[in-house]
């Protein structure tokens, strides 16, 4: 049994002049796992998952996809792989079916093997009833649905997803957690890009955040929470603006102060709550809940807004 990475990156580095959009990283990806990429706008995701697609050149450090260098075998790497990129690249002229067809003709794959795998793919991801309907009144769902089909035609060993889900409604996000599952069932290796942390922590069996072109953590979402975290959140909402005068000192071992309520870190919540009240904290209400990983991104690159 091999068990090298898919993908293997060490000290990778890419620039585009003088600014450095990816400074240095390492990561490993295994056969079969589903990993992700966190981060805020401008972290260096994108700028990474183009160069593990083989589109763009690496400035340092070494890359490994499939075993291959994609400086010298990004078509071969290419070839293998399935790619969904953040804005859909549909052909809206033509029907689902044929969208799934023509994109199978760029792999040189024989016709009667192209219409086989689109008969699968538009059962697969749930749109045999469409299959005869143009692109263009589908909803977003649909169309991502069959971008993630047309993306699997070549029977790729590798599927890059960036943003899969960006713009979707809750039902149509969760039919495409659904179809992306049954893939890594299938044992298809996922690489994906996303803003949504319940996302992150759904799919992912591992991830990486960066920030600033570097990464500042990676592991499991549970490693994460665990490590950088505490168990609980309390939150408590105000009317106006929160004004507690030291009263919450002690009682966990994170305070954040935001605009219209506080954030309390803690590993009992409901000691928490139960010392809130005991200290004659007026709020307007409280919640504990556990914390999840928008917690570990946000304790990790701040809240600040990067343009």
């Amino acid at each position: 049994m091999d068990d090298a990475p898919l993908i293997e990156a060490r000290g990778l580095t890419k620039r585009f002049g003088e600014f450095v959009a990816v400074d240095g990283i390492d990561f490993a990806v295994a056969c079969g796992e589903t990993f992700g990429f966190l981060g805020p706008n401008g972290a260096g995701k994108s700028s990474t998952m183009r160069m593990i697609g083989a589109v763009s050149p690496v400035s340092g450090g070494t890359l490994r996809v499939l075993g291959l260098d994609p400086a010298t075998h990004g078509a071969e790497i290419k070839q293998r792989l399935g790619v969904v990129p953040q804005q859909d690249t549909l052909d809206f002229e033509l029907t689902v079916y044929e969208n799934i067809l023509v994109y199978g003709r760029y792999f040189g794959l024989p016709k009667d093997v192209i219409r086989t795998r689109a008969d699968e793919l538009l059962e697969f991801v749930q749109l045999n009833e469409r299959r005869d309907s143009r692109v263009e009144p589908l909803s977003g769902g649909m169309k991502r649905r069959l971008t993630i089909a047309r993306a699997l035609v070549n029977e790729p060993s590798l599927l890059l997803l960036d943003e899969p889900t960006t713009g979707l409604d809750p039902q149509a996000r969760h039919v495409l957690w659904d179809r992306l599952y049954r893939l890594k069932q299938q044992g298809v290796t996922q690489v994906l890009t996303t803003h949504y942390m319940d996302e992150a922590e759904q799919l992912c069996d591992r991830l990486v955040v960066m920030d600033r072109a570097k990464i500042v953590a990676q592991g499991s979402p549970r490693e994460l929470i665990r490590k950088y975290v505490q168990r609980e959140v309390v939150e408590l909402r105000f009317a106006g603006e929160p004004s507690v005068d030291g009263r919450l000192d002690g009682l966990g071992d994170r305070v954040e102060v935001l605009a219209d309520r506080i954030l309390i870190g803690t590993d009992d919540g409901d000691a928490c709550v139960h010392a809130v009240h005991e200290r004659g904290v007026a709020v307007e209400s409280m919640l504990v809940r556990r914390s999840t990983l928008e917690d570990v991104f946000l304790t990790l690159t701040g809240r600040t807004l990067v343009d």
